[in-house]
């Protein structure tokens, strides 16, 4: 596929904008989305990000259509999507400012190849704008909020515009395995820290070298994918209601600046003034003395780390770290456990993945995650709706995933039950943590107790097919998990009660003909011996996973030494033991009701063998 970008914005820029259907008497320097339409922005594969207005009546082809004309790209062979939805026709679920994918149907993909030529078209069409100065807004534009853009955010969006048309540059960021870059204000001091989506780990304009996959694929974490995770830094941020844990003001913008990084050969001339375009996320840059990495734990105030615990409990976080905790000090002296220090989690791009996997809570080795919960900690937890926050984050980032609204609902719940119980921040992240045996990952005591919901569903959905339920009470399906002499979960044995099928009687004597109660007790026996199977099978799970195993390994890597990483050559992968985007609104509806009953059971039974939490509460003397 050939096309010379330079010589398309020659030829269409004076005779107006064919993604924007524009006529040749267009003004572009005084152009305004006017009333009823509505503008996105278009990203393919590669990056590329291209800005557009809708019509009323546009439909997903005639967007493509647009596209063909700017990217000589055959519409067949191409898809539109917006989150977990491929756009065939209606674009009525598409709202303003938000951003959407072009990428090649699902049949031509390839982690080696990009599919759209990035050279193509690397600049937003209203480049002449932002050149000419007569529309410096653009240079920065924030996508979502839809219920108002918080002041703080926009404020911060003018300070770093007035800041580019001032010449101040920003600063490559050296750290971290993605691209991203610290932008200054007018008296050069950091105000935020930008990182595109197209310069992430693998991403394909990664300027550090590990590459090897398109927008859309998975990521560095297989249910994190490639250029999502600046959807993840805004809902962190949106989820911490009340300044909680003290995320910094976090939102996902279109920026344009000459600096980011394109992973392209003689495309410097197809550029222009004004830079390339790119959907990223911008954060306000926080200023702090270190991170936790830099110096001991024991300084830091109990509430800041179970503040920030309790975040990354409802949000998944598969990456917290000392490295992405900021320490400010409040005060001058040695810092204590009454706390004259300030912790600022940051970092959140590897939150809220679409199935669960093996978190990463450093905070589980700190002795304040050892303290129980304040009264004030219990009262926020119990107050957290997880409904309300899946609504909300429906609403301000629409193209997130389904599946990863599941895992804050699953995640929320299981917090708010073990608080309930007693049980500290650092046993609740034990509990979602996995252990590792020789080669292998056992699943979490949380994973042990998602398999025996839906090997419980599972079974009653097989066991009500085969029954005649049209002259029959429905069956409740009860189960329950023992707990280990070391307070761990374990699914019960073949030989010990079934846990997954306690039928109750359900039959009316006397009523039956003799050869329909026989039928009944053959249908209610091959269930039993069908359940006794599957737990059989379940209760080895810690002997080994190897008939369990949903994804694959990777093959080692055969270059460790090359220059370009390839995202299948680094970074072993996480078992998935538990998928939670597959099923069906009724399945879910009936597995999160049935785990919340789980959960509070086996929990409500390890709390019993052995004190919950033995530590102190909050504003006690305590000593470790």
């Amino acid at each position: 596929m050939s096309f010379n970008f330079r010589s398309f914005l020659k030829a269409e820029r004076p005779i107006g904008n064919p993604i924007n259907g524009e006529s040749p008497n267009t003004n572009t320097s005084n152009r305004r989305t006017p009333v009823g339409r509505r503008r996105v922005f278009v990203q393919t594969e590669t990056g590329c990000v291209m800005a557009m207005d809708l019509d009323r009546g546009d439909n997903a082809h005639t967007v493509k259509r647009r596209l063909q004309v700017a990217l000589n790209v055959p519409t067949n062979d191409v898809s539109l999507s917006f989150g977990d939805n491929i756009l065939e026709h209606d674009l009525t679920s598409v709202r303003g400012k938000s951003p959407l994918l072009l990428m090649r149907n699902s049949m031509h993909r390839s982690c080696s190849t990009p599919c759209l030529n990035p050279s193509c078209a690397r600049t937003d069409y209203d480049a002449t704008d932002v050149r000419n100065g007569n529309d410096g807004s653009r240079l920065v534009e924030i996508l979502g909020f839809s219920s108002g853009q918080p002041a703080n955010v926009v404020q911060l969006v003018q300070d770093v515009i007035h800041a580019i048309k001032s010449g101040v540059d920003p600063v490559p960021i050296n750290s971290g395995l993605g691209g991203s870059y610290y932008f200054r204000g007018i008296n050069g001091e950091n105000l935020a820290i930008v990182k595109p989506t197209d310069e992430e780990p693998f991403a394909p304009n990664n300027p550090k070298g590990f590459v090897g996959k398109t927008l859309g694929e998975p990521g560095l974490k297989r249910s994190v994918r490639v250029g999502e995770t600046g959807f993840r830094e805004v809902a962190a941020y949106l989820l911490d209601h009340e300044k909680f844990a003290n995320v910094p003001p976090t939102a996902l913008v279109k920026i344009t600046h000459p600096i980011f990084h394109l992973n392209v050969d003689n495309n410097s001339n197809a550029i222009g003034d004004a830079g390339t375009s790119k959907i990223a996320s911008l954060q306000q840059f926080v200023p702090h003395d270190y991170d936790a990495s830099d110096h001991g734990t024991s300084g830091f105030p109990i509430s800041a780390v179970h503040r920030i615990g309790i975040l990354d409990v409802r949000i998944f976080n598969t990456d917290r770290h000392g490295g992405n905790v900021l320490v400010r000090n409040t005060c001058s002296g040695v810092g204590n456990f009454g706390g004259n220090t300030e912790l600022l989690p940051i970092d959140h791009g590897l939150c809220l993945p679409e199935n669960l996997e093996d978190p990463y809570f450093e905070w589980i080795h700190w002795p304040q995650a050892s303290v129980a919960f304040s009264e004030e900690e219990l009262d926020y937890i119990s107050n957290l709706d997880p409904e309300k926050d899946c609504k909300l984050l429906r609403k301000e980032i629409p193209m997130i995933r389904e599946a990863c609204l599941r895992v804050l609902l699953l995640c929320t719940n299981f917090l708010k039950i073990s608080a309930e119980l007693g049980f500290s921040l650092s046993q609740i992240g034990a509990m979602m943590s996995r252990e590792s045996k020789g080669s292998e990952e056992e699943p979490s005591e949380l994973e042990l107790i998602c398999m025996g919901v839906r090997g419980a569903i599972s079974e009653q959905n097989a066991f009500l097919e085969e029954s005649d339920t049209d002259d029959e009470e429905p069956i409740d399906f009860q189960f329950q998990m023992d707990i280990d002499e070391n307070g761990g979960f374990r699914l019960s044995g073949p030989r010990s009660k079934n846990p997954l099928a306690k039928l109750e009687e359900s039959f009316k004597e006397g009523e039956e003909e003799e050869d329909e109660v026989e039928e009944v007790n053959c249908k209610q026996a091959k269930f039993v011996r069908n359940s006794y199977k599957l737990q059989s099978n379940v209760s080895n799970l810690s002997k080994s996973l190897s008939g369990v195993r949903l994804v694959e390994k990777m093959p080692p890597n055969p270059n460790p030494s090359g220059v370009n990483r390839s995202a299948d050559e680094s970074f072993p992968p996480s078992e998935c033991f538990v998928r939670l985007g597959d099923m069906g609104k009724e399945e879910w509806s009936s597995f999160i009701e049935k785990f919340n009953e789980l959960a509070m059971e086996t929990l409500r039974e390890k709390k019993s063998v052995g004190p919950a939490c033995q530590g102190p509460r909050l504003g006690t003397s305590c000593r470790f």
